[in-house]
């Protein structure tokens, strides 16, 4: 017997969906708590002094590096106007493009001893062997944090300079007339008011920092999401990588009350519609000079790296042509991808359509636990996703198997080792994206909508259908942009839960990292970027549209 079409049947789907986020860290605790004692006291030994102490820098040095990099880029091109400022305004957001992986990647044979920025440095120098000349070695912290921070620090730029385009110019104004120069403004007014603004990136890029595996591997830092991996893959030891995962959960956790606390008193407002800040126009070398400095994280985070992958790309197709294994490997990629937006734009339209319904009839307690709840999953690294999975996709896959055998069929898999458990983790980690795309269109179609759907017999479901998918069209289109690039470029989860002799665009670039063949591995992952550059074009536009008005 069906329930009928009220706002209660959408509540518990969303709910239902909830749950289903939560399994994974559910899950953790229980195997990590099932894992013997003597397992706790040797990863205390021995694995997580270090992996958590090279974690903790990582983050630290990241964190500060993109916090100065994001602001002073979205400060530099607000406050002030200069040739080319309008085209290095959406060409900062361009290294979003690049996962963090590849950057690892095409750094390392650029800056190898016998690569092409060492071998010229040689050359102008008049050195002719690299046991003459040679840089430092990239693979250490300090070089992770640099690379690293090359490509995250447009979420910190995106959302400050959301806050600065916004900020009111009286504001600004009023601090100039009490003689404060240019640099007392940013750092006494401005930069003051923006703090919750850089709090929010800060922490979105420390969370990306912490799904990262592939960059810090290359790299040779052993960070506790590289512990997880080689513990379950290499030791095969399920409980010591959940007792690592549930660690890395409390870095999260820390973070994100990090977040909240950063921005719990800073509140401002105003009685007046804020006039936007007008940029003062910069001239002759001080033009030149903010151009050099602007145009500096695009060069080493983007350009260089998408140069690099361009020539060795072509060198491979001249020379041998595209693999077919490289080919099967952008067709699983593209299979996985649509598969997981079609399911996540699924379930984050009935948890943000069960929200939508508890406002209008203002009960929203259980329907808002829904939906942060359903979110979380984007602040789970993909490796402590995947891991948090494998315990329920195995109990699963038991109690099917024994039912199956009780109908008289074959014992198998339904789920572990197959494409629909990779399906499910990238689902559940980027529901979160598709729920925030959403729930931003929904907010644009007013409640008379609702209110006249119902005056004329519409329940929920037929409101839905008929009033506000048809609006939801251009959301709908972005939020499945954005989770289908997501997909593309997640290596982590994909490593763990990947069937035998399945490869991706992200597996077979990181696999061809492994045997330092380049040349192979450049083709996929200027694939990866090529998909990356679509998101970040909408991003821009955005940005542009929200700059007009």
């Amino acid at each position: 017997m069906s329930l009928p079409d009220t706002p209660a049947r959408w509540l518990l789907a969303a709910l239902a969906i909830a749950a289903l986020v939560l399994t994974p860290v559910l899950a953790l605790g229980w195997v990590a708590l099932d894992g013997s004692s003597g397992l706790w006291s040797h990863l205390l030994a021995t694995v997580l002094p270090r992996a958590s102490a090279n974690t903790v820098i990582v983050l630290l040095g990241v964190g500060v590096l993109v916090a100065v990099t994001g602001t002073g880029c979205a400060w530099l091109v607000t406050a002030y106007a200069f040739p080319g400022r309008s085209v290095l305004s959406w060409a900062l957001l361009l290294p979003l493009a690049v996962p963090t992986y590849i950057v690892a990647y095409t750094y390392l044979d650029l800056l190898h001893p016998l690569g092409p920025v060492q071998g010229t440095l040689r050359w102008l120098l008049g050195y002719e062997s690299p046991r003459d000349f040679r840089l430092p070695d990239i693979r250490h912290l300090a070089g992770c944090i640099v690379l690293l921070s090359l490509v995250l620090y447009p979420y910190v730029y995106l959302t400050t300079r959301a806050l600065f385009m916004t900020q009111a110019a009286s504001l600004l104004e009023a601090g100039r007339s009490l003689g404060a120069g240019p640099v007392a403004v940013f750092f006494r007014v401005a930069l003051p008011l923006a703090r919750p603004a850089i709090a929010v990136g800060v922490v979105l890029v420390l969370l990306e920092t912490l799904n990262d595996i592939g960059a810090s591997e290359f790299l040779g830092v052993q960070t506790l999401t590289v512990a997880i991996y080689t513990t379950w893959v290499t030791r095969s030891d399920l409980a010591g990588a959940a007792q690592i995962a549930l660690s890395m959960l409390v870095i999260v956790l820390a973070l994100v009350t990090l977040e909240r606390h950063a921005r719990r008193h800073q509140r401002y407002a105003t009685t007046q519609r804020p006039r936007p800040m007008q940029p003062q126009r910069l001239h002759g070398a001080r033009a030149a000079l903010a151009l050099v400095i602007g145009a500096l994280p695009v060069l080493a985070g983007f350009l260089a790296p998408a140069l690099y992958l361009l020539v060795e790309a072509l060198k491979r197709l001249r020379g041998e042509g595209a693999s077919p294994q490289l080919l099967a490997a952008l067709g699983n990629t593209v299979a996985i991808a649509a598969a997981t937006t079609g399911a996540a734009l699924l379930l984050a339209l009935v948890v943000s359509w069960a929200l939508r319904l508890a406002r209008t009839h203002r009960r929203r307690g259980w329907a808002g636990f829904a939906n942060r709840s359903a979110s979380l999953g984007y602040a789970i690294p993909g490796t402590v996703m995947a891991i948090g999975l494998l315990v329920p996709l195995g109990l699963f896959d038991r109690w099917a198997s024994d039912v199956l055998v009780a109908f008289g069929g074959q014992a198998r898999l339904l789920l572990m080792g197959t494409l629909w458990a990779l399906v499910l983790a990238c689902t559940l980690r980027f529901l979160a994206v598709a729920i925030g795309g959403i729930e931003a269109g929904l907010t644009r179609i007013p409640p008379s909508l609702d209110a006249a759907a119902a005056a004329l017999g519409d329940g929920p479901t037929r409101t839905l259908w008929r009033v506000h998918l048809p609006l939801l069209r251009p959301s709908l289109a972005a939020a499945a942009l954005l989770v289908f690039v997501d997909t593309m470029k997640e290596l982590p989860a994909t490593l763990v839960l990947r069937p035998m002799n399945f490869e991706t665009l992200a597996t077979w670039l990181y696999a061809e990292a492994a045997r330092g063949t380049y040349e192979e591995g450049a083709l996929a992952a200027l694939l990866i970027v090529l998909a990356g550059l679509a998101p970040v074009i909408l991003l821009a536009r955005t940005g542009a549209t929200q700059g007009e008005r």
